[in-house]
């Protein structure tokens, strides 16, 4: 016993340098020499990636998805207001409407683009019938007035106290905040100056410029060929009345209406119209030209009475009054001398 614990002591008595120690078994790369919790890291990261690449592949697809889905169900037929069926490319760009047909299964009646812009108005395709609309509107649907319109005509309003349709736009976005994500309908675009800005913001999933001229949609057709941004972007051009709104009821999420409302040969059923498309807490933002405001004198309030006969010149509360009478609330506006920009929810 004695020896062997002297052996054993030995071996602790000795110089270090003769001491001898296990081989360590020789590494054969590189990837060897990485601790344990280095590789579960980068497993774990590549993991994430892997995880988030397909997260975008499935919001890519989802988005495709949706696009498609707002251009096949919110179209509808302007007599019966059914969903129309679509045969041709999903998508609301304007190469996609125009090579697609639209019909109504109920009413048996087909609809089809013209000169880059799908006509959704009743007398669309009527050969025998023809309507002579109010002078106001026959104006606007004259091919001089619809090249001069964004070309010095518009820029004429900032004597009425319009601040310009940078700013106008501005203002509208931040009463569009709710329906952000959604489809805006610009109703009597004109020549598309507010909607190319609306669908270049990239804030709605799409955009439709509808007018009842269709020289303004042939001028608004030019302008956005001339911009190549907008090319491939859900921006679509329809012509329609805006009393006979060719949308099923409750499928917009907004609407806008840009120095429109003096020019409806019926603000009345026009309201009444966006009020029945907009979904629940949807959005409606328009302008216009008021006949008079507190400021204004009695004789000139009285000029304006009898100078403009054909036009819908209105007054601030009856703009309030007429909205809430199509059971919109929420109602706010800003006035500034003769421009008023107003808003409304549908509750």
């Amino acid at each position: 016993m004695a020896m062997s614990v002297a052996s054993s002591s030995s071996q602790f008595l000795r110089p270090l340098h003769q001491l001898e120690f296990p081989k360590c078994p020789r590494l054969s790369s590189k990837s060897q020499f990485r601790p344990r919790p280095l590789r579960r890291f980068q497993t774990l990261r590549n993991n994430i990636r892997a995880t988030a690449a397909a997260a975008r592949v499935a919001d890519s697809e989802f988005s495709s998805k949706h696009d498609q889905a707002v251009a096949a169900d919110v179209l509808a037929c302007p007599i019966c207001y059914e969903p129309l069926i679509r045969k041709g490319p999903a998508g609301l760009s304007l190469s996609a409407v125009y090579r697609s047909g639209f019909k109504c299964e109920k009413c048996k009646k087909s609809y089809s683009s013209r000169d880059r812009y799908l006509d959704l108005t009743v007398t669309a395709g009527l050969r025998d019938y023809t309507e002579i609309p109010p002078i106001q509107t026959q104006l606007f649907r004259s091919p001089l007035v619809s090249f001069l319109y964004e070309r010095g005509w518009r820029q004429n309003f900032s004597r009425s106290g319009f601040p310009g349709p940078d700013e106008e736009f501005k203002m509208a976005q931040e009463y569009f905040e709710p329906a952000k994500g959604g489809l805006i309908v610009d109703v009597s675009c004109g020549s598309g100056l507010f909607s190319r800005k609306f669908a270049k913001s990239k804030n709605y999933s799409g955009v439709i410029a509808l007018d009842f001229s269709e020289n303004m949609l042939r001028q608004s057709y030019d302008f956005i060929k001339k911009d190549d941004t907008l090319s491939t972007t859900n921006l679509a051009l329809v012509r329609a009345d805006v009393s006979r709104l060719p949308f099923s009821s409750g499928s917009v999420d907004a609407v806008h209406a840009g120095a429109a409302l003096h020019c409806w040969p019926s603000p009345s059923n026009a309201v009444a119209e966006i009020t029945r498309v907009l979904r629940s807490g949807g959005v409606f933002v328009g302008t216009t030209f008021l006949r008079y405001n507190s400021s204004t004198p009695w004789l000139v309030r009285l000029f304006r009475e009898r100078t403009f006969p054909g036009y819908g010149y209105l007054s601030a509360e009856e703009i309030e009054d007429l909205c809430t009478s199509c059971g919109l609330t929420n109602y706010s506006c800003k006035i500034q001398q003769s421009f008023i920009m107003f808003t409304a929810q549908k509750p």
